[in-house]
């Protein structure tokens, strides 16, 4: 405001708009400096709906990208594990649409009757004529020709259930027995047995995280953190030293054996001859010599390695960088939401991401032994495939839920006014 003499009110600068009006400016100009051009920029990113762009973008990056090394990797073979993996993705696309327009509510109605048939695929796995066996691992059924693995979604009904358990109980999730009950005994435990029956630990130590995520993120005592980590590591010793073959895979890791058992440390010598050989640069898409049957596993568990043979540093850090966008997708959800259901969910997930991704890599860089368990979403793999993409539809369905989002979403959808009154008035002029 002016006074009366039209002198421009202290503290303001005027300009000119196109009618001669005096217009005010902000008394403190743009920042100039790079550190308030970045605060401008990331005010502009920071939206409603910055969590769900974030996983719906790295989800499809790390899909395709995931796509395109299976196919490099098969392809000296052949082009089928492709197909394979180009069908699966598309039914867990389409399965991850469906989740993304499921309400909170459904997926909380949803806990139950998930973890019951979660169970019920898990124990047929143990069923004569259903069951397969995979390297030593009883973990597949075969239905119709097609061959799944129930642990796969496994992880993701045992994070709708907890999630729904532990949002009833949170004003008593201090008490130790309403921490344990039902979440921990009996569905994990029931859970995990059934992987364990199967040998299959990588898989179970999946599981035991995910858990121990969830109530860390309910906010459970440490103490009941000391108690089942002590139980956990008892319980991961006893299946180790009772098992042949997870034992020579760590004396494996330790260096111990591998002048007398050459075969024992293939995997993860050509591993590392594949890193190696990638140096700084890599050798250029679908130039890798070691899928040519140097490298078994070279489609699922060691896909790794492949991308740093032919894309060198910069394609294993562009991996590490796309899983570690997810899992901060994630964390912004946990940390935006209301509701407690939803922000439990996503810490499940993100530990599903964290702990799965950590145990493969380091198997692939000899950080740790090949305990057995793919990359989310680089890895060939049907079942794991499809039971990811659906995690992380459930957690857009979450996303789009978020303070502000669905205004957003409205405005977006809403056609510009503005726009067709200007076409209207131009098709009216003679």
């Amino acid at each position: 405001m002016t006074t009366s003499s039209g002198a421009a009110r202290p503290g303001a600068r005027a300009s000119r708009g196109r009618a001669g009006a005096s217009v005010p400016k902000p008394d403190h100009p743009d920042d100039p400096t790079l550190v308030g051009r970045l605060n401008a920029l990331l005010e502009r990113i920071e939206t409603p709906l910055t969590t769900y762009h974030l996983l719906l973008s790295t989800t499809i990056a790390l899909t395709v990208f995931g796509l395109v090394m299976v196919m490099s990797a098969a392809s000296i073979r052949t082009y089928t594990v492709f197909f394979a993996q180009l069908r699966f993705a598309l039914i867990g696309a389409v399965l991850a649409f469906v989740a993304s327009r499921i309400p909170t509510l459904w997926w909380k109605r949803m806990a139950l009757p998930a973890l019951l048939l979660a169970i019920a695929l898990q124990a047929l796995t143990h069923v004569p004529g259903l069951g397969v066996t995979v390297n030593g691992n009883r973990n597949w059924i075969r239905i119709g020709g097609q061959q799944l693995q129930p642990s796969e979604f496994a992880k993701l009904a045992i994070i709708v259930f907890g999630a729904a358990v532990l949002a009833r109980k949170r004003h008593v999730i201090g008490q130790f027995w309403h921490a344990l009950i039902p979440l921990v005994f009996p569905a994990a435990i029931v859970l995990l047995g059934l992987q364990l029956l199967g040998s299959d630990l990588g898989t179970g130590m999946v599981l035991l995280a995910i858990v121990a995520g969830m109530l860390f993120a309910a906010g459970v005592s440490s103490r009941l953190f000391v108690a089942a980590g002590a139980l956990g590591a008892a319980a991961v010793a006893v299946m180790t030293l009772s098992s042949g073959n997870r034992m020579g895979r760590i004396t494996a890791w330790a260096g111990d054996s591998c002048a007398t058992n050459l075969d024992l440390c293939r995997q993860v010598m050509n591993g590392h001859y594949a890193l190696a050989d990638g140096g700084w640069w890599g050798l250029g898409p679908g130039a890798s010599r070691e899928k040519w049957g140097w490298l078994p596993e070279s489609t699922n568990d060691f896909i790794l390695a492949i991308i740093g043979e032919e894309f060198g540093l910069p394609g294993t850090l562009l991996v590490l960088a796309l899983i570690a966008l997810l899992c901060f997708a994630c964390y912004r959800l946990v940390r935006r939401s209301d509701d407690f259901f939803v922000r439990i969910c996503a810490a499940g997930v993100m530990t599903w991401l964290i702990v799965q991704s950590a145990i493969n890599i380091g198997a692939v860089t000899g950080l740790l032994p090949v305990i057995g368990v793919p990359l989310p979403l680089i890895s060939s793999g049907g079942t794991a495939i499809i039971s990811t993409l659906m995690a992380l539809g459930m957690l857009m369905s979450f996303a789009r839920h978020e303070p502000g989002a669905q205004a957003a979403l409205t405005r977006r959808r809403r056609p510009p006014r503005r726009t067709l009154a200007v076409m209207s008035r131009r098709r009216s002029t003679p």
